[in-house]
């Protein structure tokens, strides 16, 4: 899926396929972090349905309001723990599926809002 509607802002996700997620010019083949000042840097998060508030940890230190997960090609939910761990945090958690998750990252960062996401490419079948 390409997105179409340019942003300025560095963080924005460009472009989600199957296989690779592009943030800025930058094409990452591999779970990607993100926050309105760009990608965590050396970050590798547990697989989506195996996430806990550890792994999180890089995202929840830049203070966002919300953080949105994107679990690939199809929506994981969160165990219960890591959502009663955000909840004591004050920070909200959205799973979605990957594509979904980059077109709302990109409307919240727009809008000015302080998010973070998580984004997944598909699991090799």
């Amino acid at each position: 899926m390409k997105f179409t509607l340019e942003s300025k802002l560095a963080a924005s996700v460009r472009r989600v396929s199957a296989t690779e997620i592009m943030v800025g010019n930058e094409v990452w083949t591999r779970p990607v972090g993100l926050t309105g000042a760009g990608v965590i840097p050396d970050w590798t998060p547990a697989p989506a349905e195996q996430l806990s508030i550890g792994d999180l940890e890089p995202l929840i230190a830049t203070g966002p309001e919300l953080i949105i997960v994107g679990t690939g090609e199809k929506q994981v939910l969160p165990n219960r723990e890591l959502m009663f761990a955000m909840a004591r945090r004050g920070v909200g958690l959205e799973m979605m599926d990957t594509a979904a998750a980059a077109r709302t990252f990109n409307v919240l960062l727009g809008e000015g809002r302080s998010v973070a996401a998580v984004l997944y490419v598909a699991e090799p079948s």
